[in-house]
């Protein structure tokens, strides 16, 4: 099953082709270690939240702007092994001495993926998730998930990804946790929707929200969502 490394960081606008560059140079190593994918998403639509945001999980400053982006792996074991030799290799040390952001305010973990619908091509505009989620209520989020995934897709979306915590450390300045305010009984989703192009993103929202099988007394939310992080974001590399 598909293990997903998740990442989230506040890049300044002024360095984008930078880190374009950067994730570019990086790309070939994580490959090169096992990784069958690798995501890079530049912000776009990315909304100020009442409780909590995209921008405030990764403290993002007026200049910068959110990255959302993720690496695929074949396994957990494959993501570990790739990871210890990553961390060894002297061109990453050489790449990470130069990175275009700061790396202090970036939150990462690593996600087993719960529901995995749809192909695997590279789509042209993304939508991105942080879900805080009860311990108790895995198997509730993973069946509404898979509803909302045969909704998605039958108004254009090309995949729908939902990955469950596995390995989602504390951090010293930004964590996931700290990003929706997590409770000590809470595990976090990192999730994503993939679209063809932006238009099919707006139009297909459009759609989703009308349909029927979307409506809130269809449904019961197994977790809070007005602590649910969400936003629109533009691939920049996609391996």
């Amino acid at each position: 099953m598909t293990y997903v490394a998740g990442f989230v960081a506040a890049v300044p606008a002024a360095n984008k082709e930078a880190y374009a560059k950067h994730a570019v140079e990086a790309a070939p190593i994580f490959k090169e270690f096992g990784a069958t994918r690798m995501v890079e998403a530049w912000g776009d639509d990315v909304p100020d939240g009442k409780v909590t945001d995209f921008k405030g999980a990764v403290k993002a400053k007026p200049d910068e702007v959110v990255v959302f982006s993720w690496m695929e792996f074949p396994s957990k074991d494959a993501h570990n092994a790739a990871t210890q030799k990553i961390m060894s290799d002297p061109r990453m040390k050489e790449i990470g001495a130069s990175m275009p952001f700061d790396g202090k305010r970036m939150i990462y973990g690593g996600f087993a993926t719960l529901i995995d619908d749809g192909a695997r091509t590279k789509p042209g505009y993304v939508d991105g998730y942080l879900v805080p989620v009860p311990n108790d209520k895995k198997e509730a989020y993973r069946a509404l998930a898979q509803k909302a995934a045969v909704v998605f897709k039958d108004h254009g979306a090309i995949r729908v990804v939902e990955a469950w915590g596995d390995d989602v450390p504390d951090g010293k300045v930004t964590d996931y946790k700290g990003a929706v305010k997590a409770t000590a009984d809470e595990n976090i989703v990192y999730s994503w929707v993939e679209w063809p192009n932006k238009q099919a993103r707006d139009e297909g929202w459009k759609k989703v929200m009308a349909d029927e099988r979307m409506q809130p007394g269809q449904n019961a939310m197994p977790f809070d969502g007005k602590r649910m992080i969400y936003g629109g974001f533009a691939p920049i590399l996609d391996t």
